[in-house]
């Protein structure tokens, strides 16, 4: 069994719920590159294959609020262990999935084992680190996303080219196995014991603050606006420049690459400059980036198209992924401290939201337009969320957040 001393700078058994995060990181963005494959073998229209994610970050964004506090009663390693077996499980059904329908409902359970999994390990790796160290522990956990993003995602997209779609369920069921391994050989027993956990009503009262539930709806469009592309940007980059199989991988290390230094970078500059110097020109940028898309789409042939979209897919990673760490300092500040983790926990479930939003409404556009039309809608959402963070933070959110916090 691991153990945990004072002299630990995190503690062991952190690292174990890092991998475990990891493996919900990869499992949940991998899906998208797939998408095109995915539709083909399984006899459905790319856009209703989009669902597919639309569900799953549907049933993540609701459900992972209600079921952590309807759980708070339960030791943290029991059910951080529990969630973990039933992601393994749920990726294993996955895999040998014979339809759309049957892959939806393991992709249901793949969303509610996770959205229990990353906020109790995020509660755990808190309650254990000593108090100096608690942001450092969360921060560990939370890298296995960030991960998962830069390396898992596309490493996962090579694994679906190569191999079949169906080899990156097992490949995650795998890690998830190793990473169920993890908590139970290496969190103790008992060390889960009288963490607090918010109940449905305390979450209810944080999120019901105006000022809180505005900007957790910016988080919404930010997360939709990335969506309505993310999921559809196999075809999106095919029709707009003609890549295609392993080279759209190639470009998903790109964005991954982009979008893990836009995550660091934006949590150091919004504790150097506040959250208002990197939320609106991170928003800005991003839509700008979208909206360079459909242009390039409809005024480029795919020869000349190809670095313009790189470009824009490079920019929209650094600058999408740096307002997610500014926004939760910012949402810290408006909150105040002793609410702070009721805030984050809201927050990651309006992103969810947003991502089932952006997967819905990238769908609807297939439906009636066509790919050229993503970027538009994107940067639209982007747009929008501009100008509400404006709006209700004014031009300098810091300020806000002083009044808020006195």
């Amino acid at each position: 069994m691991a153990s945990i001393t004072q002299s630990d700078r995190v503690p062991g058994p952190v690292y174990w719920l890092a991998l475990g995060a990891f493996a919900i990181g990869t499992e949940g963005f991998m899906i998208s590159p797939l998408l095109p494959s995915l539709a083909s073998d399984l006899g459905v229209s790319i856009q209703h294959a989009g669902q597919l994610v639309t569900v799953f970050a549907f049933a993540y964004g609701i459900s992972s609020p209600v079921l952590t506090a309807l759980t708070g009663g339960v030791n943290r390693r029991s059910l951080l262990l529990g969630s973990m077996i039933a992601f393994a499980l749920s990726n294993l059904l996955a895999f040998v999935a014979n339809s759309f329908w049957s892959l939806m409902a393991a992709r249901v359970l793949l969303a509610l084992s996770a959205g229990l999994f990353v906020p109790g390990s995020n509660a755990l790796a808190g309650s254990i680190a000593m108090p100096e160290r608690r942001g450092l522990a969360i921060a560990v956990v939370n890298a296995g996303i960030t991960i998962a993003i830069a390396l898992g995602v596309p490493l996962g997209a090579i694994v679906g080219y190569k191999l079949g779609w169906r080899m990156t369920f097992a490949g995650v069921a795998l890690l998830s196995s190793i990473a169920a391994a993890g908590v139970f050989f290496g969190v103790p027993k008992g060390i889960g014991d009288g963490v607090p956990t918010a109940t449905i009503g305390e979450r209810i009262r944080v999120g019901v603050r105006p000022i809180v539930l505005v900007t957790l709806l910016t988080t919404t469009l930010w997360a939709t606006g990335a969506y309505t592309v993310y999921t559809y940007l196999s075809p999106l980059l095919t029709s707009l420049t003609g890549l295609q199989g392993m080279q759209i991988s190639v470009v998903m290390f790109m964005w991954g690459f982009a979008a893990a230094i836009g995550v660091f970078s934006g949590g150091a500059l919004s504790d150097r400059f506040g959250p208002a110097r990197v939320i609106v020109p991170a928003l800005a940028l991003s839509g700008l980036g979208f909206f360079s898309l459909a242009v390039d789409a409809r005024v480029l042939s795919p020869s000349a198209a190809l670095w313009p979209a790189l470009s824009a897919v490079v920019i929209w990673g650094l600058t999408h992924w740096a307002f997610y760490p500014a926004q939760q300092s910012l949402l810290i500040g408006i909150s105040g401290v002793k609410v702070a983790g009721i805030a984050l926990s809201l927050n990651a479930s309006f992103m969810y939201i947003g991502f089932s939003l952006g997967a819905a409404l990238g769908g609807v556009t297939l439906a009636h337009g066509s790919t050229n039309d993503l970027g538009l809608v994107a940067g639209l959402a982007e747009t929008c969320a501009v100008i509400l963070t404006l709006l209700i933070h004014g031009r300098s959110p810091q300020g806000a957040v002083s009044r808020t916090i006195a």
